[in-house]
């Protein structure tokens, strides 16, 4: 049986390549941090996976992890998730999503070296290193030119990614354009975007305050980017963007939430607030994926209106489920 070994197991779509790993027959075990909130909800979904303490920020606690669990394959998706998050505290995001990458390699290289088998490693890369991207659509060769800290923290660790490859470990770099899903926090402007839309149409919110709407992204379906990283994890090394090809507005993402809630008249619902803009945008992001479709036989298998669709209904379905608010005493 082989073993994967998965720093941010308790995301999105850590979460999803943990299931789908043990569906196809290999050993799952993930680093999370104690105070993790969401690994409760991943012991519950996924009981077999086996669950060790640890901070990617911490470098003697992920070596040690990595030589006691021995793994064949390290997938490496843990860090600062948040693009907003990195600009309120650039440090931690190079801290943990930078330097705790490199901790990884160097740890899967050690494994290597030792054992005198292949440990193939997977770095869950970011479009966001792309920034101010010079091809539309980008391929593996756009240059990296990040315009936020997030994508500068992504972009150390898929240099040295390279670098590490060319020292003969088997490590390749996914640069994982945005995807979705019903387990994306509501901090992330899609699950904002289909919460307030199911609160609105539930009679819970009179609108939805979002920053601009204009911002172009290129929208896949996490459990299929999920599937991209374990393709690449036994796959040839190298880089691959995982991608639709099709590029969408954050207004398009509004529009298809509500049609999916059956709301037509819906732009007087919709504010914008300048406090919500980031204070640099990345240009139009959307990935040519030839090359993992071409190598590793990858496909997206969910469209853009489909993952819209299945996060509004998944948080309709969350709030019919939940509690009422208590009523206010009547006075008679």
């Amino acid at each position: 049986m082989s073993t994967a070994l998965l720093t941010g197991i308790s995301g999105q779509t850590g979460s999803y390549l943990c299931e789908q790993l043990l569906e196809q027959g290999w050993r799952v075990a993930g680093i999370v941090r104690d105070a993790d909130e969401m690994r409760p909800a991943l012991q519950q979904r996924s009981p077999e996976a086996e669950l060790f303490s640890g901070d990617l920020a911490d470098d003697a606690r992920m070596r040690s992890i990595v030589l006691e669990v021995e793994p064949d394959a390290i997938i490496n998706l843990g860090g600062v998730s948040s693009v907003a998050a990195s600009w309120s505290d650039p440090g931690a995001t190079a801290r943990i999503t930078g330097l705790g990458g490199a901790s990884m390699l160097a740890a899967a290289a050690e494994l290597r070296e030792r054992t005198g088998r292949r440990v193939g490693f997977v770095q869950a890369s970011s479009a966001e290193m792309f920034g101010e991207a010079v091809d539309i659509p980008q391929t593996e060769q756009t240059i990296v030119r990040p315009v936020n800290p997030y994508g500068a923290a992504k972009a150390y660790v898929h240099h040295l990614v390279g670098v590490y490859r060319g020292a003969g470990l088997e490590a390749s770099s996914v640069i994982l354009y945005n995807h979705e899903s019903p387990r994306r926090p509501e901090g992330f402007v899609t699950r904002k975007i289909t919460m307030g839309v199911a609160r609105i149409a539930h009679g819970l919110a009179d609108d939805l305050v979002l920053g601009s709407l204009g911002s172009q992204r290129d929208w896949g379906w996490a459990p299929d980017y999920a599937r991209a990283l374990a393709l690449a994890a036994v796959g040839e090394p190298g880089d691959y963007i995982v991608a639709t090809g099709q590029v969408h507005t954050v207004g398009d993402f509004v529009a298809a939430a509500f049609a999916a809630a059956g709301i037509d008249d819906w732009q007087s619902r919709v504010k914008v607030d300048q406090r919500f803009v980031r204070p640099r945008e990345a240009p139009t992001l959307v990935g040519d994926a030839t090359r993992i479709r071409e190598a590793l036989g990858w496909t997206p298998s969910v469209g853009f209106d489909e993952i819209v669709r299945r996060m509004v209904s998944h948080d309709l379905a969350l709030l019919d489920d939940a509690p009422a608010p208590p009523q206010a005493d009547r006075l008679e």
